[in-house]
């Protein structure tokens, strides 16, 4: 998110006229004030202190500073455009905001932190100060990195309209082809890439939700039968599946999935970038195309990935986050469950913070702040327990 600067007041001002003073009655010489040495040691350390500050703003450190962003209503618009819209079914106002949340991210390539910046963020409790590498890659230049990220936001686009219109009940026609086997894994040298998956186990899929259901049935490590679509003739495969590190069973493939979306939802934000953005962005869809208002006209933020099962994943600078959401006027912010640890202890005063894993989750929350009954959600203290 590049940092726009305000309009402030011109300079010079503009004159005021003044009566001029009246003119000594005498001449006025000032008398002569002989120098100390007090006086000369007091002088010369105030001109090395400024002399290193002025220095120290101009130190680069390898730091990344992480300070908090502004907040994005989805049910609202953005320079002037609605920031989501719709093709293909009826919309809705709303009185209440769904918020998405960013940060100000200052350090690597093309953007370096000073020292004065770095000492400023750690004595500022809602800035965090890490080592430039453990945030951003320093073998890429700032335009591949900004790539990566513009590349990241639209994907958690792509995700978060497919999750959210199978939320609403509409079906999602999907084919999905294989990009790639993950050597290591059972797939390696049994699934090719071009291969169109088209069952599990004799389970047909028909969208990304049956891939993930139909998994979801199977105990890692456990051979299952794959039926794909390869050189446009049918054929089944059995290989073993792998444990995505959760206790999940994966097929141990990329795959690209093309989508036959039933509404053609636009979602339109310039400047900024990365995955974070995705809970918000399906419930700011859900909102949109269901009649009853579920915000209650409250005004709720959030942050979170979400992919196309549905699952809220983790997120970075979750306090940020946090801070700038309260800043911004937000009264409830939705977190990732897998973030409570950091926020818990963190949370601004006034901002009331729940927990979510799932899409689902996160609407049930988000009408249940609407209709009064916010106190009853699951609070991110709840969730670390």
């Amino acid at each position: 998110m590049n940092e726009r600067a305000s309009s402030g007041p011109t300079w010079p001002p503009t004159p005021v006229a003044e009566p001029l003073p009246e003119p000594f009655p005498a001449p006025f010489e000032a008398p002569e004030v002989p120098v100390t040495p007090r006086a000369l040691t007091l002088s010369i350390a105030t001109v090395v202190t400024a002399l290193l500050v002025g220095g120290a703003s101009l130190v680069s450190v390898p730091y990344a500073v992480n300070s908090p962003g502004p907040t994005f209503n989805t049910l609202g618009e953005h320079d002037g455009v609605p920031l989501i819209d719709a093709v293909g079914a009826p919309m809705y106002p709303s009185e209440g905001e769904l918020r998405f949340t960013t940060v100000r991210l200052r350090g690597g390539p093309g953007n370096p932190v000073t020292l004065v910046r770095m000492v400023g963020g750690w004595l500022d409790d809602a800035v965090t100060v890490v080592p430039v590498e453990d945030v951003l890659p320093t073998d890429q230049t700032p335009e591949e990195i900004d790539q990566q990220s513009q590349a990241a936001m639209i994907s958690s686009q792509e995700n978060a309209t497919v999750s959210a219109l199978e939320e609403l009940g509409y079906e999602v026609p999907t084919t999905l082809t294989v990009a790639q086997a993950i050597e290591g894994t059972g797939a390696f040298g049994v699934l090719e890439a071009e291969d169109v998956l088209l069952a599990v186990d004799g389970e047909r899929l028909t969208s990304f939700s049956d891939l993930s259901a139909a998994m979801g049935e199977v105990t890692a490590g456990d051979d299952v039968t794959v039926t794909v679509e390869r050189d446009g003739a049918e054929r089944d495969v059995t290989l073993t599946t792998t444990d995505g590190g959760d206790g999940r069973a994966l097929l141990g493939v990329y795959v690209d999935p093309v989508f036959d979306l039933p509404v053609d939802v636009r979602i339109q934000i310039e400047d900024v970038g990365g995955p974070s953005a995705g809970l918000m962005f399906s419930l700011g869809i859900i909102n949109a195309l269901t009649e009853e208002d579920e915000t209650g006209g409250e005004s709720i933020a959030g942050t979170g990935t979400m992919d196309l099962a549905g699952t809220v994943g983790p997120i970075g600078g979750i306090v940020q986050k946090m801070t700038g959401a309260r800043h911004d006027g937000a009264d409830w912010f939705l977190a990732p469950e897998s973030n409570c640890a950091e926020a818990v202890g963190h949370e601004p005063g006034g901002l009331h913070v729940a927990a979510v894993a799932t899409l689902a989750e996160a609407r049930a929350a988000v009408e249940a702040i609407g209709s009064g009954h916010g106190d009853q959600l699951r609070t991110c203290a709840d969730a670390v327990g």
